[in-house]
C-alpha cells in the first residue's frame, strides 16, 4: 500500500466533509463520504421514522469499499465508525465541537427535536470518541478540534504533515 487509509469521523456538524474534501484536494488522497456513496448505491435496510431517514446497510457499506481500502490513498468521512474493519485504517480523526457551534450548525441544517438533541448528547458525552477508541487501537485515535476557521487550518496542516511523513516511512 503507497497511500495511507484515513478515517474522519465524529458528530453531525462537526466538519467532516469540509475537512476531508479538502484534505483530498492537498494530498491527492480519495475522499469518500459513506452518506453520499450509500445514496449514490442505495446501500440501505429500511427507513428510520423517528429520525427521518434511511437505514445504513453497513455489510454492503463494507462490501462496496472493500477494493478501494486495499488499494490505499482512501479518506472516509462517517459518523460512525464501529462497523469498518480495524485493518482499514491507519490513522482515526474524531472531529469535536463545542455545544454552541454544533447546535447552530445543526438546526440550519433542518435537525429538530429529538434528532437535534440525541446529536448534541452524543457530543457532550463524547459518544462518538469513546466508540472509535473501542474499535481502533488507541494510538491511531486522535481528537481534533473543530469549532473556527482556524482550527480547520490547523487540523489541514497537521494530517497533510502525517500523510507527508506516512509516505516517507512507508514507501
Amino acid at each position: 500500500m503507497r497511500l495511507p487509509n484515513i478515517l474522519l469521523t465524529g458528530t453531525p456538524g462537526v466538519g467532516k466533509s469540509t475537512l476531508g474534501k479538502e484534505l483530498a484536494s492537498r494530498t491527492g488522497l480519495t475522499y469518500i463520504s459513506v452518506g453520499d456513496l450509500a445514496k449514490e448505491e442505495q446501500l440501505y435496510d429500511g427507513f428510520d421514522e423517528e429520525y427521518e431517514c434511511p437505514i445504513l446497510d453497513e455489510d454492503k457499506v463494507i462490501d462496496e469499499l472493500e477494493d478501494k481500502m486495499h488499494e490505499g490513498g482512501v479518506i472516509i468521512d462517517y459518523h460512525g465508525c464501529d462497523f469498518f474493519p480495524e485493518h482499514w485504517f491507519h490513522i482515526v480523526f474524531v472531529l469535536r465541537t463545542d455545544n454552541s457551534f454544533l447546535y447552530d450548525r445543526l438546526e440550519s441544517r433542518g435537525y429538530k427535536g429529538k434528532k437535534l438533541q440525541d446529536n448534541i448528547q452524543c457530543e457532550i458525552f463524547q459518544t462518538l470518541y469513546e466508540e472509535a477508541m473501542l474499535s481502533y487501537r488507541k494510538e491511531i485515535v486522535h481528537q481534533l478540534p473543530s469549532n473556527t476557521p482556524e482550527d480547520l487550518e490547523r487540523n489541514l496542516d497537521q494530517i497533510v504533515q502525517w500523510v507527508e511523513q506516512w509516505k516517507k516511512d512507508n514507501n
